[in-house]
């Protein structure tokens, strides 16, 4: 089954079980996903662009770029993967090319804000929105090509009205009624401050609502979205964070302790599942290139590289 119908029937069955999705920056961080059982994926633009470019979402990522990252995590992953797609990269037209693109690698569905390009993390400060009028217009162009290329593929409309100069909620509500009646299958205000915040976007727009419990947003359990009209919980940093935070505190001890700074690392983490490099490379698949050389290499190349030979 393509990931596009899996998600769909996922998001069919919200008001059931909601989705849930960590944010997973890179390939190899949607393999270990996938393996502790995670139903969906997210890859966000912010952790895109920090991984790839080293550079704070601030609309310094490109189309090309974001797709790319979003192809390679795909070719890895046989879960639902969601994505992140900014504003589009431009109008109605760009948005066209955009979604048609992101069809195409294999993603399950994208997320388009309503900020004027180029634009910055929705937990940013200095964010400016496009008029609605505008917005719904990319949704409607945007839902053509869904229609074209795959009916099944997820467009959640996302708006950043929220966090603006004078920015209110009930201007947040007002704009993603239009977006939902554009042709949007999920909405999404970004930076909400207050769980009532949320349950009113379930409430009055009567769309299933994404949530991301991240920044300057509570931290609700799914629990407590699971009544209020959310459809879709992603984790957006989940992976990015965990790993900087992680690198920054080795690579210290790294500089202070040298070698002894891998003993002990080594030692703490005796009896993880990724406790050894060997069990690293398990996780890239490297069982399974090593059987497809046994299928495919000459008998006697596979015989030269493996006989006698030391390794792990």
């Amino acid at each position: 089954m393509k990931t596009t119908r899996k998600l769909r029937q996922m998001l069919d069955n919200y008001k059931q079980k909601l989705i849930t999705a960590p944010g997973v920056h890179d390939p190899y961080c949607a393999r270990i996903a996938e393996k502790l059982g995670f139903e969906a994926l997210y890859m966000s633009g912010a952790a895109t662009s920090m991984s790839r470019l080293g550079y704070a979402d601030y609309g310094l990522l490109t189309a090309p770029e974001i797709q790319l990252n979003a192809k390679s995590i795909v070719n890895i992953a046989t879960l639902p993967l969601i994505a992140d797609s900014d504003t589009g990269y431009g109008n109605a037209l760009n948005t066209m090319r955009t979604v048609r693109d992101y069809i195409s690698t294999g993603v399950a569905a994208v997320h388009i804000e309503d900020q004027i390009w180029p634009k910055r993390c929705g937990h940013l400060k200095g964010k400016v929105v496009i008029p609605t009028e505008e917005m719904t217009g990319k949704i409607r162009a945007a839902k053509k090509v869904i229609q074209e290329e795959d009916s099944d593929f997820i467009l959640i409309a996302r708006t950043d009205s929220r966090g603006i100069s004078g920015g209110t909620i009930d201007q947040a509500i007002k704009r993603l009624k239009s977006f939902y009646e554009a042709g949007a299958d999920v909405v999404f205000a970004d930076g909400l401050l207050a769980k009532e915040e949320l349950a009113a976007i379930g409430r009055d727009v009567g769309a299933p609502t994404l949530y991301h419990p991240t920044a300057i947003s509570p931290r609700l359990s799914v629990e407590e979205c699971q009544d209020i009209g959310v459809g879709m919980m992603i984790y957006p940093f989940a992976s990015i964070h965990a790993m900087a935070a992680s690198v920054w505190d080795f690579l210290s001890q790294l500089r202070d302790k040298d070698t002894m700074a891998q003993v002990e690392f080594e030692n703490r983490i005796k009896g993880h599942p990724l406790d050894d490099v060997r069990k690293l490379f398990d996780l890239g698949g490297l069982k399974e290139l090593q059987e497809y050389e046994k299928q495919f290499l000459p008998k006697e190349e596979v015989a030269v590289r493996y006989e006698k030979s030391i390794g792990l």
